[in-house]
């Protein structure tokens, strides 16, 4: 109950990635989360990565500290629970999360006939309604054309923009909920995954290049762009990714590997100023093959001796096994971290809210629920529904768990 968002009703009707997780990063702040799938799951409840006995492990993880409830929302019976518990009272509910279309009996507009002061949060493709997806979006934002080392383009596998836009939305979310604590007053909120993407792409200034500059990104491989950045090759066939962005990293880089005079001989060849970061990127070619030997001839660990404690900003490369297998970030000696019991699936490491408050804790990470397990409660709860109304849902197949 000392959770920042305890007390906070919010109902989730979405699949994939961007809105589970919006609704999962409230759920993991004290926010009573309840997400209603059609009986069977939704078109994202057995996607890959799954357990041996078949269960998503990609559901599980996007699902936890929810509540689920399972309608047949084909059928206006289940769409009529579904608006109920959408709808019910309470100062601090009618809060609806969801990237479906909004149309028929779920638009904002039938909802908050039963609820003047009802809250939709709504994601959808692009601006203008029509479909788009993380893969589709990611291909028109330049970045897979500035990744690689040539001009065929390179998708990464982190689906950023659904990250993204399930961060926006939650903070959308909250800022609607904190207008209608001021004013009495809800409203709909749309969100276009294109349109996080676009932020994205002129908040870090790369739409501002073009304009002023007429220019646009060129791939570069691994080489940080703007400053002195580059992964090595070590002698036990590891790669590191080194950063030098301000003077005191690029000091300490030289200090740490005994380099310092011959690092410095390149700024007067050059003619480049290295204690500036534009100087220290033109000159990365010269930087990294002064370099390249110094890791080549040790290993992880010898670098990792000589890097500790010595102000050099780097990291070692780790594929997931590693991460988790070796990684002290990524274990139970971090407190994001507890252990669960995943129905059907065992016990996992999860992570909670990267969140840290000092007066008000975050409740530690919690397992995703059964499909359908909270129907009843829910139904019971908010709808004041019997036990045998509950048993009839069941019976007649409009209420699954």
């Amino acid at each position: 109950m000392n959770a920042p968002l305890a007390g906070l009703r919010i109902v989730e009707v979405s699949a994939f990635i961007a809105a589970p997780l919006g609704a999962m990063t409230l759920a993991q702040l004290g926010a009573e989360v309840i997400r209603i799938d059609p009986v069977g799951g939704n078109i994202d409840f057995h996607r890959w990565p799954l357990a041996p006995n078949g269960d998503s492990l990609y559901w599980a993880s996007l699902n936890r500290a929810k509540k689920s409830v399972s309608l047949a929302l084909d059928t206006a019976e289940g769409q009529e629970l579904a608006a109920a518990i959408m709808c019910a009272a309470g100062d601090d509910a009618g809060i609806v999360l969801t990237n479906l279309p909004s149309k028929g009996w779920m638009s904002y507009e039938a909802l908050s006939k039963r609820r003047s002061d009802l809250i939709m949060m709504r994601l959808t493709g692009n601006f203008d309604g029509s479909a788009a997806v993380d893969y589709t979006v990611n291909c028109a934002s330049g970045f897979p054309i500035a990744t690689g080392s040539n001009e065929e383009p390179v998708n990464h596998v982190l689906p950023a923009w659904d990250v993204a836009a399930g961060l926006y939305l939650a903070a959308g979310l909250l800022s609607a909920e904190r207008v209608r604590r001021r004013s009495g007053h809800g409203q709909e909120v749309t969100l276009s995954l294109s349109d996080v993407m676009l932020a994205t792409v002129g908040n870090l200034g790369y739409i501002s290049d073009v304009q002023v500059n007429d220019v646009s990104r060129e791939p570069i491989g691994n080489h940080l762009y703007g400053a002195f950045g580059r992964n090595f090759a070590t002698a036990d066939g590891r790669e590191v990714m080194i950063a030098a962005i301000s003077n005191r990293q690029w000091k300490a880089l030289g200090t740490a590997t005994g380099l310092s005079a011959r690092l410095e001989m390149i700024g007067p060849l050059m003619e480049v100023d290295l204690k500036t970061e534009g100087g220290r990127y033109h000159a990365r070619h010269a930087i990294a093959a002064v370099l390249e030997p110094w890791f080549a001839a040790r290993s992880v660990d010898l670098i990792k001796g000589c890097f500790d404690g010595s102000g050099v900003l780097w990291g070692i490369y780790q594929d997931f096994r590693q991460l988790v297998r070796d990684d002290r970030r990524c274990s139970l000696a971090n407190p994001m971290f507890s252990e669960i019991e995943q129905a059907g699936i065992g016990r996992l490491l999860a992570p909670g809210t990267p969140l840290a408050f000092s007066r008000t804790p975050a409740a530690r990470a919690q397992a995703a629920p059964q499909m359908g397990r909270d129907g009843g409660a829910v139904l019971g709860d908010l709808l004041g529904m019997t036990p045998d109304d509950v048993e009839g849902l069941r019976a007649r197949g409009v209420l699954s768990d």
